[in-house]
């Protein structure tokens, strides 16, 4: 059966130098271009002539388990993370997301060192996310392995990916270095437009 090529690998929105020296050419080669596409091509290879090949991806995720919500979740997931980088950022939240933080954590430094300490914490590989809740109510959320919010009817917001491929080539086997670094190109416009689609969907 041949794969399906429902899905395809998103292009970077930037160069890939253009986030040096907090995330090397190098760490996107391998991130993107090597393991995303893998997810992808995985996951067009698992939906082929299955009822997921005419799903959203979003659908496939709450809806799949085992290898299939794996790859979709992989693919998903990089997708927003990448997304929300830039190497020219808006480095701090405003507007309705901002008071949606300082209602939740007080202020922005101290979301930053919730998220940052809830990546290096978890154990092994897997993801933390800012997210949602319909009211816009934030909480940050911790999964293992492909884990997505969305599988809790969350709003996904903000992704931090600590498998190990998206900071080894870079800071080796200390984790905080790579978070530490991630945060100087999170794009804070990113997340606001996220914020604003709650509620409308």
């Amino acid at each position: 059966m041949a794969a399906s090529t429902k899905f395809s690998l998103a292009p970077l929105p930037y160069d890939m130098k253009a986030l040096a020296p907090h995330i090397s050419e190098e760490t996107l080669l391998y991130h993107h271009d090597k393991h995303t596409a893998a997810y992808v091509a995985k996951l067009n290879e698992l939906i082929a002539g299955t009822p997921y090949e005419e799903m959203s991806l979003e659908d496939i995720i709450r809806k799949a388990d085992g290898p299939l919500f794996n790859n979709a979740a992989q693919a998903w997931n990089h997708d927003f993370y990448f997304a929300a980088l830039s190497p020219a950022p808006q480095q701090m939240p405003s507007g309705t997301l901002l008071e949606a933080v300082n209602a939740a954590f007080g202020d922005t430094d101290t979301l930053r060192q919730k998220m940052t300490q809830a990546a290096v914490g978890l154990f092994g590989s897997g993801w933390v996310w800012l997210a949602a809740d319909a009211n816009g109510t934030l909480s940050i959320v911790s999964k293992p392995n492909a884990g997505n919010p969305l599988t809790d009817g969350l709003h996904p917001l903000l992704a931090i990916d600590v498998w190990e491929h998206a900071y080894y080539i870079d800071y080796r086997n200390v984790r905080a270095d790579g978070v530490k670094a991630l945060w100087q190109v999170i794009d804070w416009r990113v997340i606001e437009s996220r914020y604003a689609t709650i509620g409308t969907k």
